[in-house]
């Protein structure tokens, strides 16, 4: 049994920062092969566990069945993996409607963040179809965990050394051998998508924004909720605008983006557009309702 293996050395040279960071937590030989426990498991486990435990104690506070929120916990994640792989093999078809076995192999990688939370949402409205929980108390319960899970989560990327942006002169662009190995073997591929990349200069450490930009979100939204919290949905339009936001910016960043088709247009930043106008235009609706009323409509679940 080994403890961190398959290390690389990342390098911040505009700060004069570098160190080993480890992509493999727990190697434990089985039979002739070898189980690996990657640290990216790892952290997105801890994240989830985190925004389990913050969505549990809402839950409790807002008076809603446990019972039935451990439903929407587990039915959950069984649809958050199926649609964030299908999302995935959507947007790459050219290559798995030849390896139609491969669709399978989410342990190979290939899932996508917002076809997870769109599964996830799907089956969690049918759970409360049919326990009678307010799926609209629900969402904005979601939508303050998700930026927990999110934030914590994007540091597996960074352990893997992927998930990162093109190059960059600001002080605290990173590289590694891993990076470097990584844009040498895609070049064609940059191209094609429209912009170009040198493998001698540092990238956007791209999970780092999203990273601070969900925890910063999740502050917001924290204190929205405690203080300014009007209608039911307030905090998943809330989220649906400060996760958009980030995307829309970041996802620019990208060098690993889904595109639409084969165009340049990157899938992720087209729909992440489109969440902040919906999300927009109905916080300022209900608003402009909430104003011509009075009345906040903010409910109790059982």
């Amino acid at each position: 049994m080994k403890f961190l293996t398959d290390h690389t050395l990342v390098s911040f040279p505009g700060l004069g920062w570098e160190f080993d960071v480890y992509a493999n937590f727990l190697e434990i030989p089985m039979g002739d092969g070898v189980i690996t426990i990657k640290f990216y498991g790892v952290i997105i486990a801890f994240g989830f566990i985190l925004a389990a435990l913050f969505g549990g104690r809402k839950a409790y506070t807002w008076k809603m069945s446990l019972d039935n929120m451990v439903d929407v916990l587990i039915y959950g994640i069984i649809g958050a993996v199926v649609g964030a792989r299908l999302y995935y093999v959507i947007f790459q078809w050219d290559y798995y409607k030849n390896n139609l076995e491969d669709i399978v192999k989410i342990w190979e990688g290939g899932l996508a963040i917002y076809g997870g939370i769109i599964g996830g949402i799907l089956v969690a409205f049918l759970v409360c179809k049919k326990t009678g929980l307010n799926f609209v108390k629900l969402l904005d319960l979601i939508g303050m965990s998700l930026l927990i899970g999110q934030g914590i989560g994007r540091w597996g990327n960074f352990t893997n050394q992927e998930a990162f942006g093109t190059n960059t002169t600001l002080p605290w662009g990173m590289t590694s051998d891993k990076i470097v190995a990584y844009i040498n073997s895609n070049q064609a591929e940059f191209v094609k998508n429209g912009f170009e990349m040198n493998p001698e200069l540092p990238v956007h450490p791209t999970f780092l924004y999203e990273s601070l930009w969900c925890l910063l979100g999740f502050v917001v939204l924290y204190i929205v909720c405690q203080k300014f919290y009007k209608f039911d949905g307030q905090l998943f339009l809330g989220y649906g605008i400060i996760y958009g936001i980030e995307r829309t910016i970041v996802e620019g960043l990208r060098t690993d983006s889904l595109y639409i088709g084969n165009t340049t247009l990157r899938a992720s930043q087209v729909l992440s557009l489109a969440i902040v106008f919906v999300c927009v235009s109905v916080t300022i609706y209900k608003f402009i309702k909430l104003k011509k009323t009075g009345k906040v409509e903010v409910h109790e679940n059982v």
